[in-house]
């Protein structure tokens, strides 16, 4: 199922089963909820406003889960250029949070490198605590997109929860597939676009660390929690890797897709 959480008319948030053209209502207030398909009554998609599919409780980034993007980290971000023995793991708070359409906010006097990074969003469905890799996938709900904006000149003393956690700095979306419908979360195609340009695609088969890996390493000190989101690492192609380096301004806008589960598309607007 591929669910969403929606809007008509400014009223309550209501979760939704996306098919094609067509939201499905479910009757659900979270998509954690929905376990089965639901025949309630349908709304043509162009009719209703999606937002962040949930409220995550926590957001676990994992840094340098790419070896193209090690390389590309190393050479313009001055990260080490070995690759990591372990996951490298940061947060971003939920109030980074925004929807699908929402803008992601440029304030100037803060920063002139806003950067992008297309991500899968692994959804926890399970608590996991001390999980084995075996085990792992058992408690996950679904997967989503997460773009891990950036203010890369924002990163203090080596950490980055600043560059990565301000408002607007985790588009989540536009939907949640859940872990029935993807056979392997580990061959899916994700590209960005801004302005229509592609800046990075791959597909999620390149990762250093799977999923199970990141599962396993994340809760052996560490609780995950229904709700909790996974962002699995960029591939190449961020901003600060082109030479000259691009950056985002207000009026660009930004697609990150990922197979099977859509894109997400947030414009750039000034926040001063």
């Amino acid at each position: 199922m591929l669910l969403v959480t929606y809007s008509t008319g400014g009223g309550p948030r209501r979760v939704g089963e996306l098919r094609g053209d067509t939201v499905v209502a479910t009757g659900f207030s979270s998509v954690l909820d929905v376990t089965a398909p639901v025949d309630g009554p349908t709304l043509p998609l162009s009719a209703v406003t999606l937002h962040a599919p949930l409220r995550p409780g926590k957001i676990v980034g994992v840094g340098l889960n790419y070896t193209e993007h090690v390389a590309e980290s190393a050479r313009a971000l001055d990260t080490a250029r070995e690759l990591p023995q372990r996951p490298v793991l940061f947060s971003k708070p939920a109030t980074a949070v925004i929807g699908p359409g929402e803008p992601i906010l440029h304030n100037a006097s803060l920063t002139s490198q806003l950067d992008w990074e297309c991500e899968l969003a692994v959804v926890i469905g399970r608590v996991a605590r001390r999980v084995s890799a075996a085990d792992a996938l058992d408690h996950v709900f679904g997967y989503s997109i997460v773009n891990d904006i950036s203010a890369r000149d924002q990163r203090r003393s080596g950490q980055w929860f600043y560059s990565k956690g301000q408002d607007s700095y985790a588009p989540f979306g536009p939907a949640v597939l859940t872990a029935d419908a993807v056979p392997d979360p580990h061959d899916l195609d994700l590209s960005l676009r801004v302005n229509g340009e592609v800046k990075q695609k791959s597909n999620t088969r390149y990762m250093l660390f799977t999923i199970p890996e990141l599962i396993a390493d994340i809760t052996a000190g560490m609780t995950l929690e229904p709700g909790d989101v996974i962002a699995t690492g960029s591939p190449a192609g961020v901003g600060a890797s082109f030479t000259p380096q691009q950056f985002l301004w207000p009026g660009d806008v930004v697609e990150a897709s990922v197979q099977g589960i859509g894109t997400l598309r947030n414009p750039v607007v000034d926040a001063r």
